[in-house]
């Protein structure tokens, strides 16, 4: 088809698909150069703090229903896929402050969490129950992958014997790291024989760089120095357990934390203290060490210039180590971002979609981030921190998917581990069009198109190496949630404000 009659005909198509009519201009050319390789892409991930606790308790066609929309890959008759196919999915090992009731200090009981471990010292494996059935829930669907994350140690071993710190003051002392070690390892060997499920990572520590003294949550400050202690401590117990888990570090509150001190002495500068040989804080000789730091993106997400220039930080100091991988493993829309977009306030539409679907694409196109975790998977919040929203009602109640949930599964239900990231190309660059390409291991490419602008836009996806491919097309919208779309001669209306991916047949 001519050029001139091809945009005419998506002009056509558009009017007729129910859009105002709205500037189109000639269709963005999308290159995709399989040649071109960059990073492996290893899982896309979720956590089940806290609301797991509770939902996973819940009547039980509501608690499937909900773990369709995490972890399916099927598809309904239609070609609507059920769910967003999470390939890893985070439990959240409790330090037990559920058990000490109103005496944790946490007024949220939503937020407070249960232990496998009892005060004697003995373990009780019925506990997290609601967590528990949601994990099997996870591997019956198929998840492939499965990480265990502490955010405080249990509160009998803690310095105040609660589950966050006092005083900003890092709440273990070194006597008890073997002891918050073993704790990590036996859970992980009792989970697996209570549900069958084997974890691959454990993360022992979240955000160190925090205080946590003000009973909001569960955690506590870490240095550097005491993070490679636990790790130590924890290669040796994983190693004695006989448990093939690998440790991940260091779950950082904040980006800059990773290549710098950003005004934490001690806490920062994380890929050259644990991966630099001749740092004193060095775990990359540890044997169960999976050679990859985490990082949280909060509030380096806004302006996009700015979070381009972060990521490529990451990346530059990444680059000055062998072989280590970067996994954003946390985020939720938290603060006002510079005045684009306000964490407060629940919002099920298409604008905070997009907006993490474009920082998605930033995470992985400039960070080359090989691991991509939501927070949140269920909340019960009146804030932008769920992918599935539900009434804070313990036995029962309403839920609600988010177009966050849909956005996320734009990459997670297409892009599969072991894909690798390739080369894409746009012939226009002067709009808020975001394109990033993967090839699956089965060989068949993936590409992710984000339009973060008020109007539509005409693309035609061509590979370099192919004379022609194939394509169908899955758009989340204002009307859409992940649906099949249908392309016109190779070419597609990318809607205002929508994210669509691109599965070649």
């Amino acid at each position: 088809m001519k050029p001139i009659l091809c945009v005419l005909a998506l002009f056509c198509w558009l009017t007729s698909y129910g859009q105002k009519e709205k500037p189109l201009g000639s269709a963005v050319q999308i290159v995709i150069n399989p040649s071109v390789t960059y990073q492996t892409i290893e899982h896309f991930g979720a956590s089940d703090a806290w609301s797991c606790q509770f939902v996973g308790q819940w009547p039980n066609a509501k608690r499937n229903a909900i773990a369709d929309l995490l972890f399916s890959r099927e598809l309904s008759p239609n070609g609507q896929p059920k769910g967003i196919g999470l390939s890893l999915w985070r439990f959240n090992l409790g330090a037990g402050t559920t058990e000490q009731g109103a005496n944790s200090g946490i007024k949220d009981e939503w937020r407070r969490a249960e232990s496998f471990l009892r005060p004697d010292g003995t373990y009780d494996w019925d506990k997290q129950a609601g967590q528990r059935w949601f994990l099997e829930a996870a591997k019956q669907r198929g998840v492939p992958y499965f990480l265990a994350f502490p955010n405080s140690p249990p509160v009998s071993f803690t310095t105040n014997g609660k589950g966050f710190a006092t005083n900003k003051n890092p709440n273990l002392s070194p006597e008890r790291y073997n002891d918050f070690a073993d704790f990590m390892a036996q859970s992980l060997k009792g989970i697996q024989a209570k549900t069958g499920v084997s974890f691959n990572y454990i993360s022992p520590v979240n955000e160190p760089q925090w205080d946590w003294s003000d009973g909001g949550q569960e955690g506590t400050p870490f240095y550097n120095q005491q993070i490679a202690g636990i790790c130590r401590a924890l290669n040796k117990a994983l190693v004695n357990a006989k448990l093939s888990t690998q440790i991940n570090v260091a779950e950082a509150g904040q980006l800059e934390f990773l290549y710098s001190e950003h005004g934490r002495a001690g806490k920062g500068t994380q890929i050259q203290a644990f991966f630099d040989k001749n740092s004193p804080d060095y775990l990359g000789d540890l044997s169960q060490l999976t050679r990859a730091i985490s990082g949280h993106s909060y509030f380096t997400s806004s302006p996009y210039d700015k979070a381009v220039n972060v990521r490529k930080q990451v990346l530059t100091e990444l680059n000055k180590q062998q072989k280590v991988r970067y996994w954003m493993s946390e985020y939720c829309i938290l603060g006002d971002n510079g005045g684009e977009i306000n964490g407060s306030g629940k919002d099920l539409g298409i604008s905070p979609a997009v907006y993490v679907a474009t920082l998605i694409h930033n995470d992985l196109t400039h960070a080359n981030a090989t691991a991509w975790h939501w927070w949140l998977a269920i909340s019960p919040y009146n804030y932008k921190d769920g992918l599935i929203y539900i009434e804070k009602n313990k036995t029962d109640g309403h839920f609600q998917p988010s177009k966050m949930l849909w956005a996320l599964g734009n990459y997670s239900r297409f892009i599969r581990p072991g894909a690798v990231r390739v080369a894409v190309t746009l012939s226009q660059t002067n709009q808020a069009l975001y394109a990033s390409s993967y090839k699956n291991t089965d060989g068949r490419l993936v590409t992710v198109l984000v339009n973060a602008s008020d109007n539509p836009v005409a693309i035609q996806p061509n590979v370099t190496s192919k004379k022609r491919s194939r394509w169908e097309a899955f758009t989340t919208s204002e009307s859409e949630d992940l649906s099949p779309t249908p392309l016109s001669s190779n070419s597609l209306i990318i809607k205002e404000k929508s994210i669509v991916t691109l599965v070649e047949k």
